[in-house]
């Protein structure tokens, strides 16, 4: 399997999205490498990075998700370091 590694770089504007963005984490959780989170608290939002090591759909399809969660924006910027495990 062909995995690449990226970061996904969150910005959650409305608290009730944090249970659901969690969940989809979980449910990602063995691509994950790890993750950081910075509560805003001026602003009332929250930063959060993921890095993973992952196929390329499968980070893909985990931004889709986040993306369609209301309030929260996504990006994700990939490596060129492709690993063939």
């Amino acid at each position: 399997m062909e995995t690449r590694v990226a970061v996904m770089s969150i910005i959650v504007e409305r608290g009730d999205t944090v249970e659901p963005l969690n969940a989809l984490l979980h449910e990602y959780g063995e691509y994950i490498i790890g993750r950081m989170g910075i509560p805003y608290r001026p602003r009332k939002i929250s930063i959060i990075s993921i890095a993973l090591d992952a196929p390329q759909n499968t980070i893909a399809a985990l931004s889709g998700k986040i993306g369609n969660l209301p309030g929260v924006s996504v990006k994700t910027a990939y490596s060129s370091v492709i690993s063939h495990e």
